[in-house]
């Protein structure tokens, strides 16, 4: 499969490493010349491209970069992607960390949602909840003992399908999260952010999951 991965951060570094060793056709981009890029090209026999030419062809674009940074992508920037292709966002809102306010998410847009309309094409929310070094290290076979589940949401029923098994190839359980609206369950400061959680314990803690956000997830501070 062709896979653009959009970001070059810890997530879309470590997504690089483990679609390359699985045999998936894999273009990379950062925000900077794909010269910067050599180190992870030579370690993965992915490609470097321009943020501009990297989804050409892919059948899956995972966008994996700041928050903040979303508007600055160029506006074709899945042009010449291939027919029916799948976005993926594995972005989180960190406002007193990193993004600084974004005013539709304050208001209680979910994070994807916000991404979605920036993009201008649907997007599947996955990969946000796990630790990049998790994700590269602690993949097991299907019906492993202990093996992690990831939470998986969006609305189109087929790229969820897709999204759902490339979850399983990488070593995890994918759990449907419901719609791209219920996203906010796997957001920061939720019961399954940042957790290992099996795919029962990942159904109970999005269950459990409150749609206001806590306040160290407010641009203000103060709790939704």
């Amino acid at each position: 499969m062709k896979i653009a991965i959009i970001g070059a951060g810890n997530i879309g570094g470590n997504l690089t490493r483990r679609f390359s060793a699985l045999g998936h056709e894999v273009t990379v981009a950062n925000s900077r010349a794909p010269d910067t890029l050599a180190e992870l090209t030579a370690e993965t026999g992915a490609r470097a491209l321009a943020a501009g030419q990297a989804a050409r062809g892919a059948e899956v674009v995972v966008v994996t970069i700041p928050e903040v940074r979303i508007p600055d992508l160029p506006r074709d920037i899945l042009a010449g992607a291939a027919p029916e292709a799948v976005v993926i966002d594995t972005g989180n809102y960190y406002p007193q960390q990193r993004d600084g306010r974004i005013e539709e998410i304050e208001q209680g847009m979910p994070e994807s949602c916000w991404v979605e309309r920036q993009l201008r094409h649907p997007v599947i929310k996955a990969f946000n909840n796990i630790y990049a070094q998790h994700l590269l290290e602690r993949g097991l076979p299907r019906g492993a003992e202990g093996r992690i589940a990831l939470p998986v949401a969006g609305d189109d029923a087929a790229a969820k399908v897709l999204v759902l098994a490339l979850v399983d190839e990488l070593g995890f359980d994918g759990v449907d999260a419901g719609s791209l609206e219920e996203s906010w369950r796997q957001q920061p400061g939720t019961p399954v952010y940042g957790t290992d959680l099996d795919a029962e314990g990942v159904r109970r803690a999005l269950a459990a999951a409150s749609p206001e956000r806590p306040a160290a997830f407010r641009a203000d501070g103060s709790p939704a």
